[in-house]
């Protein structure tokens, strides 16, 4: 249709019907009211700037430029926002890290934050902790494909089966990594650990349903995984630093992997558990996490994805006098389906796992780009 003004407030419209007559204005065509008569109360004058993106500039000056911006841009500036007063002395800051966040490249990063005082407790998966490990002792994960020109992806992955190369969309892992990768565990974390089952001295899970008479804690566990990667990395001489367990371990952070059964790392602990005293007592972690959460003077949450460590950081603050005063969540999960994964930060509020009164940002885009991004910005403010 093309309308055709014929007077003031007053339009001709043209199509298979015709007619004529004056139109309101469509914001008001269902109101009754006229523009004088309408109060804007959700409305407050604050134009969309438009970001300048030039050479030169820092990650944090572009972070600002896109407070100017709408959509993922003012979402992205209001995280980088949060986590900076997030990073400040007074706050305990709880990280929840899941996805393929070490396999992608992301591990230095987080290794860094632990390093420099920017983690003080660290949830994750058996995953990211296999692949740590994997990078620490002297295997490398590389750029791969997630379709070979000319096959489908069957054919593509059935090609990599044979060939001994596991795929992670668009990365590959050589099979003999994990080779590599359990003589690791067997030589150098689990014997100390058996040892300590043996004795009935697990750690801060110490008095469990040990065959010896002695569990473990899973965080004790990571703690000797984390030694244990980073003697092997200075004795080898491996060109990748130690990685992430390993700086927890040497700055006294906690590890937390709650579901740490769902992974290569966990698969090999139950194996070494059947022939040997060593074993897990999983609920022996949450005293530690809970002891932090009733410690904390003002507490913060950093979630990388979703699953099991959202969940068990944030819900660690059911059981706390207080919630999270700040969070900041990357994900690229909808809430639609009703699954935690998805779940926005206040819908936890409603839990009372945030403050009411909780700084919160979503961002909803590719962990693997706002993460570095995120992370600068914020660094670049503290630091």
């Amino acid at each position: 249709m093309h309308p055709d003004s014929v007077g003031s407030g007053s339009y001709r419209l043209l199509g298979h019907h015709e007619r004529t007559g004056p139109l309101k204005p469509i914001a008001l065509a269902d109101s009754g009211m006229t523009d004088d008569e309408t109060p804007r109360e959700t409305f407050s004058h604050d134009p969309i700037g438009h970001a300048e993106a030039r050479a030169g500039m820092t990650v944090g000056e572009l972070a600002e430029e896109y407070g100017s911006a709408g959509i993922g841009a003012s979402a992205m500036h209001e995280a980088v926002d949060v986590y900076s007063e997030m990073l400040a002395d007074d706050v305990t800051v709880f990280v929840g890290l899941a996805g393929a966040m070490v396999p992608t490249g992301m591990r230095r990063i987080v290794a860094d934050l632990v390093r420099d005082g920017h983690v003080d407790a660290l949830v994750t998966t058996g995953a990211n902790l296999t692949h740590d490990a994997i990078e620490a002792i002297g295997g490398k994960h590389h750029h791969g494909e997630a379709h070979a020109e000319g096959k489908t992806e069957r054919e593509h992955d059935e090609r990599l089966r044979d060939e001994g190369v596991d795929r992670i969309y668009n990365v590959y892992l050589p099979q003999e990594h994990f080779a590599l990768f359990e003589s690791h565990l067997r030589e150098e974390v689990f014997p100390p650990l058996a040892a300590e089952c043996e004795t009935g001295e697990g750690g801060d899970g110490g008095g469990g349903s040990g065959r010896g008479g002695g569990a473990v804690s899973i965080r004790r566990f990571t703690e000797e995984l984390g030694r244990a990667n980073a003697e092997v990395n200075e004795r080898e001489d491996v060109a990748e630093g130690p990685g992430i367990a390993a700086a927890a371990s040497e700055h006294d952070v906690p590890i937390y992997c709650p579901a740490i059964q769902d992974s290569v790392l966990g698969l090999q602990a139950w194996m070494y558990s059947q022939t040997s005293a060593f074993t897990l007592d999983a609920l022996a972690d949450m005293d530690d996490i809970t002891d932090q959460a009733f410690e904390a003077d003002e507490a913060g949450a950093l979630v990388v994805g979703g699953g099991v460590p959202k969940n068990y950081t944030l819900q660690t603050m059911l059981v706390a006098p207080d919630a999270y005063d700040y969070a900041v969540q990357l994900t690229m999960d909808t809430p639609e389906t009703g699954g935690l994964s998805g779940a926005t930060l206040d819908e936890a509020r409603s839990w009372g796992k945030l403050e009411k009164a909780a700084r919160n940002a979503s961002v909803y885009a590719d962990a693997t780009i706002t993460f570095p991004l995120l992370v600068a910005a914020a660094r670049e403010r503290v630091e």
